[in-house]
């Protein structure tokens, strides 16, 4: 299969390696890609967000299938352009893409389809703002409505803090304030061909920057899976009452997903609701979820893209313990300083239980260099999360990046 990944960071790079492990040997392109993405994938030059662009690309190369990684040419359109052109693509169209756009758009979905969620006030004005802000009470949970690359939520007992977030996200737009909830995270993703689902496999991420959760919100420090604490009817009662109605709604609005479910659920003592829905593979859970995948992933995709998802098996997922922590900038996520040598990379490349997904990287002739805030995402398996985290960890002693930090917790709370 002749397979164009669109995106430039870790999770892309992840789902080319995991592609890569097909019994079927593919064709992969990738557009932008990065330096990582380069030794697996033909780099393609052309911007991924634009429609006609990569349309006319893919329908003039033959590319059999389209998966697109990044949120940005979701909401931009890219998808409704290349099922129009009749190119099979795993990514739902702009409009149901608006279920992660506009949290707003989201919150109405939820309402209409009976899913388990917070309370929630749009506002548009400071007026509007401070009486949501009374009615939430503490902590405050303050959410741009749109796109924010992850650092768009603030929770914080202070108030000022909390109008001061919402103030500088009010100029591009609506904010949401949101009751807060209590309770353990799980990110969950289903793949849905617009009409069925199958889940994957539960994660745990980390967001905040620094070690015991201090720090400010990021894209995600690092991840786990699976989660042997969850219940065992956990992934049945979501797919139920959480995934199926949403994937429902939306084509009753004529409005199909295709693509990735992203559900990012909170465990709380009513039972699990919906924190937010993203519209494609999360980063840095896909490390993880993938890391765990025994069967293909091309055949998975493929069939969700042409609406027949019945027509494969369901995904397996190994029994083996899965981490991934973020190698990130100094600086990060505030002021990333860039342009940095990383070093160490071939000190890793013959341990069997690490993996090493780029994120922001590019070659200077003949360096690597650190071209963004997170940079490198370790990840690592193992019979235990023990094993896991001495196999990561011993992997980031060995690779050098000048200012670097990440967190030295990740999957810590599982180990006995």
């Amino acid at each position: 299969m002749k397979i164009l990944v669109l995106g430039a960071g870790a999770r892309e790079h992840t789902i080319i390696q995991a592609l890569r492990r097909d019994p079927e040997k593919h064709e992969i392109l990738a557009a932008p890609g990065n330096a990582g993405i380069s030794a697996d994938a033909e780099i393609v030059a052309l911007n991924p967000s634009n429609p006609k662009v990569v349309t006319e690309f893919a329908a003039t190369s033959d590319v059999d299938l389209v998966i697109i990684g990044p949120e940005a040419p979701l909401v931009a359109g890219v998808a409704n352009a290349l099922r129009k052109a009749g190119v099979a693509v795993f990514g739902p169209d702009k409009e149901a893409a608006a279920i992660e756009g506009s949290k707003a758009f989201a919150k109405d979905v939820m309402a209409a389809a009976n899913v388990p969620t917070g309370k929630a006030w749009t506002v548009s004005t400071q007026k509007e703002l401070k009486d949501a802000l009374k009615q939430s009470g503490t902590p405050y949970v303050v959410k741009a409505d749109g796109l924010a690359a992850g650092k768009g939520v603030l929770v914080t007992e202070d108030l000022d803090a909390a109008i001061e977030h919402a103030t500088f996200y009010l100029q591009h737009g609506e904010v949401l304030v949101e009751e807060f909830l209590q309770g353990p995270e799980v990110s969950l993703f289903f793949v849905s061909d617009g009409r069925r689902i199958v889940p994957l496999s539960p994660a745990q991420d980390y967001k905040r920057a620094y070690d015991d959760d201090e720090g400010p919100n990021t894209g995600g420090m690092g991840a786990y899976s699976p989660l042997p604490w969850l219940d065992s009817n956990f992934v049945d009662t979501v797919t139920a009452t959480i995934a199926q109605p949403v994937i429902d709604e939306l084509a009753g609005r004529g409005t199909p997903f295709i693509g990735l479910l992203y559900c990012g659920l909170i465990v709380t003592d009513e039972g699990t609701k919906v924190i937010e829905f993203n519209a494609r593979f999360g980063d840095p859970e896909t490390q993880v979820v993938l890391a765990r995948l025994e069967s293909p992933l091309a055949p998975l995709l493929y069939a969700a893209a042409t609406e027949v998802l019945e027509s494969v098996e369901p995904p397996r997922f190994s029994e083996q313990c899965a981490l991934t922590v973020v190698l990130a900038s100094e600086g990060y996520p505030e002021n990333p300083v860039t342009g940095r040598e990383i070093h160490g990379l071939d000190t890793v490349a013959g341990d069997s239980q690490v993996t090493i997904a780029h994120a922001a990287t590019a070659w200077d002739g003949s360096d690597l260099l650190a071209t963004g805030g997170r940079v490198l995402s370790i990840i690592a398996t193992g019979p235990s999360f023990d094993a896991a985290r001495d196999s990561a960890y011993g992997a980031l002693d060995k690779i050098s990046l000048e200012g670097s930090h990440y967190r030295r917790d990740i999957a810590l709370r599982m180990v006995s």
